[in-house]
C-alpha cells in the first residue's frame, strides 16, 4: 500500500476552492437543500453514484457512493451540512468569518461553517478525488454522506419548524433509508485527536408555579412570584450540579460529566404589569455513553422530586424533552488503527486520544450498528474580529489522512 499512498497527492488549491464553494452556500439548519444540490454536483464530477434523500421540504441528505471492485469493507465519510449559526444573528452579522463568503488570510480559510463542518466535507471530496487521480482502485465501497439537521437544537414551544429539527435528524433518516456501511469516519473538528467516545445530552425543564396578579394588587405577595421563586430553586439546582458532575458513575475514561443552566423563561415582556403563572429553568445535562438514557432520566427527575419536596408550595414539576445518547468505539477497532497509521504517516507523530462532551452523529450511527470514530482537523481559532476559520495546511493534511484511511479500510485492488 506504500506505493499507492505515495501516488496520492492532495491538491491544495483545489481543496480550498471546493471548501470555499461550500461556504458560499447558505445552509443553516432547516435550509440545507442548496448545499445538498452542490454536494450532488460534486459527486457527479467524481463519478460517484448519488442517492438523494428528501428528508422534508427544503432539506435533504445526499449520499455519494464510489463502488469498489469487491472483497473489501465499506467506509462511510459522514458530515453535516447545517451550520451552527446563520450569520444573521445581530452579534455575528458584522463578523466576516460568520458570513457565507469565503476568504483567505495568513494561511487560514474563513467563512460560515468552515470548521463545523464544511472543511471536513471538502476534505472527503478531495480525498476521493486524489485517489481517483492516482488511479487507485478500491475493493470496498466508499460512501460520502452529506446530511442535514445535526446541530444541537430541538423544537420546543413556539420554536417549531425545520430550523429547530437537529440533533441527528438527518442521519437518522440516512441510516433508515439505505445509508449504511461497515464503519464510519466522522470528521468533526477534533484537533487531530481520535475521539473514542463522546457524552450524550439530556435536556430538562423545571417548572416553578406562582401567582398571576396585577402589579397594583401584588403588595405583600412577592414570595408568590414565580420568577423570584425560581431564584431559590436555581440556587438549589446549583447545589445539585456538583453531585452529578463528581459522581464517578457519570464520568468516562477520565472525563467528567457537566451540567449547564441553558435558559430561563418566565413572564411577559409586553405585559410586565402581570406576574407570570410559572417560570421555567432549562438544564443541559451531559450523560456518559455507557449510561442508559432511561436511567439518566429517572435520576434527574428524582432530583426534581426532591425540589418539589423542599419547596412544597411552588408546585415544581419536571419534563425531559431531549435524550441524545453518547457514543463509543473500541480503541482496538480496525478503523482506529487505520487512522493511527495514516495520521502518523502524514504528521510524523501518533494522534492523541480524546473523550468529548459535545454531541455528534456518531450517536445515531453506532446505535444502527455502524462503529464510528470522530477525527478531524482543528476547531479553528475563533478570531474575535474575523470569525470562523481553519488553517489550510491542516485541511490539506487531514484530506491526506482520509485518503490513506480509505485505502487501509477498503483495501486496494
Amino acid at each position: 500500500m506504500g506505493i499507492e499512498a505515495e501516488r496520492v497527492v492532495v491538491d491544495r488549491e483545489r481543496l480550498v476552492e471546493t471548501a470555499s464553494r461550500m461556504v458560499g452556500v447558505h445552509s443553516f439548519t432547516g435550509g440545507e437543500q442548496a448545499m445538498a444540490e452542490l454536494m450532488a454536483s460534486l459527486y457527479d464530477d467524481l463519478g460517484l453514484h448519488s442517492q438523494w434523500q428528501q428528508v422534508e421540504d427544503g432539506r435533504a441528505n445526499v449520499l455519494g457512493v464510489l463502488e469498489g471492485m469487491g472483497g473489501g469493507k465499506s467506509l462511510m465519510l459522514n458530515g453535516h451540512m447545517d451550520t451552527s449559526y446563520s450569520g444573521r444573528e445581530p452579534w455575528l452579522r458584522d463578523v466576516p468569518g460568520f458570513q457565507p463568503e469565503a476568504f483567505v488570510r495568513d494561511g487560514r480559510l474563513y467563512g460560515l461553517g468552515i470548521s463545523n463542518m464544511k472543511g471536513a466535507l471538502a476534505c472527503y471530496v478531495e480525498a476521493v478525488r486524489a485517489l481517483g487521480d492516482a488511479g487507485v482502485r478500491l475493493r470496498g465501497d466508499v460512501l460520502i454522506a452529506a446530511v442535514c439537521g445535526e446541530i444541537e437544537k430541538t423544537q420546543y414551544g413556539d420554536a417549531s419548524g425545520a430550523e429547530y429539527r437537529g440533533y441527528g435528524a438527518g442521519t437518522r433518516y440516512l441510516v433508515s433509508h439505505g445509508g449504511v456501511a461497515d464503519m464510519c469516519l466522522l470528521g468533526e473538528p477534533t484537533e487531530g485527536k481520535v475521539v473514542l467516545a463522546h457524552f450524550g445530552a439530556l435536556w430538562l425543564r423545571i417548572r416553578i408555579h406562582g401567582n398571576f396578579v396585577h402589579t397594583a394588587f401584588s403588595e405583600g405577595k412577592r414570595r408568590e412570584n414565580s420568577i423570584l421563586r425560581a431564584r431559590e430553586v436555581l440556587a438549589a439546582v446549583e447545589e445539585w450540579i456538583p453531585t452529578w458532575e463528581d459522581d464517578p458513575a457519570n464520568g468516562h475514561d477520565g472525563a467528567k460529566a457537566i451540567v449547564s443552566v441553558g435558559a430561563i423563561e418566565g413572564g411577559f415582556g409586553w405585559r410586565v404589569s402581570r406576574t407570570p403563572h410559572h417560570t421555567d429553568l432549562f438544564l443541559d445535562v451531559r450523560v456518559p455513553p455507557r449510561k442508559a438514557m432511561g436511567v439518566a432520566r429517572s435520576e434527574v427527575l428524582e432530583m426534581v422530586r426532591g425540589l418539589a419536596e423542599r419547596f412544597p408550595s411552588y408546585e415544581i414539576g419536571g419534563e425531559v424533552y431531549v435524550t441524545a445518547p453518547g457514543a463509543e468505539i473500541d480503541g482496538a477497532h480496525e478503523l482506529v488503527a487505520a487512522i493511527d497509521v495514516a495520521h502518523e504517516e502524514v504528521y510524523g507523530t501518533a494522534p492523541g486520544r480524546d473523550v468529548t462532551r459535545w454531541f455528534s452523529d456518531a450517536s445515531v450511527l453506532t446505535r444502527y450498528g455502524i462503529p464510528t470514530v470522530n477525527y478531524g482537523t482543528s476547531t479553528g481559532l475563533m478570531d474575535v474580529e474575523l470569525g470562523e476559520n481553519l488553517e489550510i495546511d491542516g485541511l490539506v493534511r487531514t484530506a491526506a489522512v482520509y485518503a490513506r484511511v480509505v485505502m487501509r479500510v477498503c483495501g486496494v485492488a
